[in-house]
């Protein structure tokens, strides 16, 4: 089997703050963050691929499953190639994927997931808000609408949120995502720093910390 990623996975319900978290954990060395989300909205709409992501996102769906694979090994394929990320230096931080049973076991052959970090909030009235906020902030079609972002959550519960069930319950630790970024990301350092401490590499010498 290939060497595979080295990887935290954010989970949670749209709108949970993985996005955020992840930009921010993505800045600090040793740690590289891709949201397939953000991999999708880089699309030219016009273009075939654009195409087919805008007519399930405009619904509040699931891109299908082989499509959003597809779409991921070739992009973090490019990430390696420009050594953008660097597999044997960097841990990666992983946010929408998988998004479904058939995704995760899609992506098994390639991930080596170290830790599940489940944001939870239950609150979701607030986060629907915080949504909308975020779609007219930053011009995301698909959040603009509150009876689909409303569906997203309903495709959540259905199809993602049996995917913790994929993982080993000791590697899934569930982080309380209501709070003030910073205090949001303390919980999760606390989590995942010894995780990247135990497979730091020196930057010099390249050798793993004994």
């Amino acid at each position: 089997m290939r060497d595979r990623y080295k990887t935290i996975l954010l989970f949670g319900a749209p709108g949970v703050g993985k996005g955020t978290q992840g930009k921010i954990l993505g800045h600090v060395p040793g740690f590289y963050h891709l949201a397939c989300g953000d991999v999708f909205r880089s699309l030219d709409m016009t273009s075939p691929l654009g195409k087919k992501f805008l007519e399930h996102s405009s619904r509040g769906e699931l891109v299908p499953d082989e499509l959003t694979i597809e779409m991921w090994k070739q992009n973090i394929h490019a990430q390696t190639v420009l050594s953008i990320y660097k597999p044997h230096q960097d841990l990666l931080i992983l946010d929408g994927i998988p998004r479904s049973i058939a995704q995760a076991k899609a992506l098994d052959p390639y991930l080596e997931v170290l830790m599940v970090v489940h944001l939870v909030c239950s609150d979701v009235d607030a986060m629907v808000m915080r949504m909308r906020r975020r779609a007219l902030k930053e011009n995301r079609l698909d959040d603009a609408d509150e009876k689909v972002i409303r569906r997203r959550f309903e495709v959540y519960q259905r199809e993602t949120a049996p995917v913790l069930g994929h993982y080993p319950t000791n590697i899934v630790r569930e982080v309380d995502s209501v709070g003030s970024p910073a205090v949001i990301l303390q919980r999760i350092l606390d989590i995942i720093a010894p995780l990247q401490d135990a497979h730091f590499k020196n930057p010099l010498s390249g050798e793993a910390k004994s």
